[in-house]
C-alpha cells in the first residue's frame, strides 16, 4: 500500500497542483507549499492526531519558492525527510520546450522568473535546485505527453491504488519523439524488422492480429522477446525483495506503432499473472487505436 505520507515536487508547469487536487479528492489532506523546516513536526503531529486519521494520508506539495529562501538550510531539513522511511516522494516534470509552451500558453508567471533572466533561464535553475529531490524520487512521471486525464489516471492507478509490491508500468513508445525520460530500462526494437514496410499491415498497430502474426513468425523477434522477457522478469523478482515501489520499463521503436506496442502487449499479458500491480500504456498510438 501507498504510504501515508506523500510528497509531492517538481518543475512548475509540470502538474503538481493538479496531482495535489487530485489526491485531495482521493481523501487525502493535502498541504501546498509549506515551508520545509516545519515539515519534521508537522508531519509528526499531523500524523498521530486521531482527527486526521480519517483521511487517506497526507500529501505535502514542495517546490523552489520556498527553498530558495534560507536555501542550504532548507535542502538539509529535506534531504533527512526524503531519506526516511515509509514515505513516498513523486516527482512531476516535463521537456523543457514543454514547460515553454504552457506558459507561453497560459500567460503564467514562472515563480523564478525575474527582469534579470528569462523563461528558459527560470526553468533551468529550478530543474537545478530541485534536481536534489528527483534523486531522491520513489516515483517519476513525465507529463510533456500527458493530457489532463491521462495525468489523473496515472496518479490514481499508481499512488492511490497501488497494491502490495513494486508497481510496474510496461510503455511502448516511438524514438522519432524522444524517449521517456521517467523509464528506469530502455529496450530498443528498432533493430527488428519492420512491418511498417509491408503496405497491408502499415495502417495497424502491434495490437492488431496480422502484426502479431507477422512477427511472432520472425526469429530475430522471438529471440529479442526471449531475452526481453528473462532479463525483466529477473529484475522484478530482485525489485520484490529490496525497498524500491516503482519501475517504468520502456520499449521503443521508430514509430511507436507495430514493434514496441507488440513487444509491450506480449510482455505485460507474460507478467500479468506473476506479479501483481503490472499496468501498461502505449505512449504514441492515436487514442481511436488503442483498443
Amino acid at each position: 500500500m501507498t504510504p501515508r505520507l506523500v510528497f509531492i515536487s517538481g518543475s512548475s508547469g509540470a502538474g503538481k497542483s493538479s496531482a495535489l487536487r487530485l489526491l485531495e479528492d482521493e481523501g487525502y489532506y493535502c498541504v501546498d507549499n509549506l515551508p520545509p523546516r516545519l515539515l519534521p513536526q508537522f508531519s509528526d503531529e499531523i500524523l498521530g492526531h486521531p482527527a486526521y486519521q480519517r483521511f487517506r494520508g497526507i500529501a505535502i506539495c514542495i517546490d523552489a519558492r520556498t527553498i530558495g529562501i534560507n536555501e542550504a538550510e532548507h535542502i538539509e531539513t529535506l534531504e533527512k525527510i526524503l531519506s526516511s522511511r515509509d514515505k513516498l516522494v513523486v516527482f512531476l516534470d516535463a521537456q523543457p520546450h514543454t514547460l515553454l509552451k504552457r506558459f507561453s500558453e497560459t500567460r503564467r508567471r514562472h515563480p523564478l522568473a525575474g527582469s534579470n533572466n528569462s523563461l528558459p533561464e527560470a526553468i533551468a535553475r529550478e530543474r537545478k535546485q530541485l534536481e536534489f529531490i528527483a534523486a531522491r524520487a520513489d516515483l517519476l512521471i513525465d507529463t510533456s505527453d500527458l493530457t489532463p486525464r491521462a495525468l489523473r489516471d496515472r496518479i490514481i492507478s499508481r499512488i492511490t491504488e497501488r497494491r502490495e509490491g513494486v508497481s510496474v508500468l510496461i510503455e511502448s513508445f516511438a524514438f522519432k519523439r524522444g524517449v521517456p525520460t521517467d523509464a528506469d530500462f530502455v529496450f530498443d526494437a528498432r533493430a527488428l524488422p519492420n512491418p511498417y514496410w509491408d503496405t497491408s499491415l502499415r495502417g495497424m498497430t502491434g495490437l492488431n492480429a496480422p502484426v502479431a502474426t507477422f512477427l511472432d513468425n520472425d526469429e530475430r523477434t522471438g529471440l529479442f522477446y526471449d531475452r526481453l522477457n528473462e532479463f525483466v522478469t529477473g529484475v522484478l523478482q530482485d525489485f520484490d525483495q529490496s525497498d524500491r515501489s516503482y519501475l517504468t520499463i520502456a520499449i521503443g521503436c521508430t514509430g511507436g506503432q507495430h514493434r514496441s506496442v507488440y513487444l509491450s502487449q506480449k510482455l505485460f499479458a507474460a507478467l500479468a499473472h506473476k506479479f501483481d500491480g503490472i499496468q501498461i500504456r502505449h505512449r504514441d498510438l492515436p487514442e481511436d487505436q488503442k483498443s
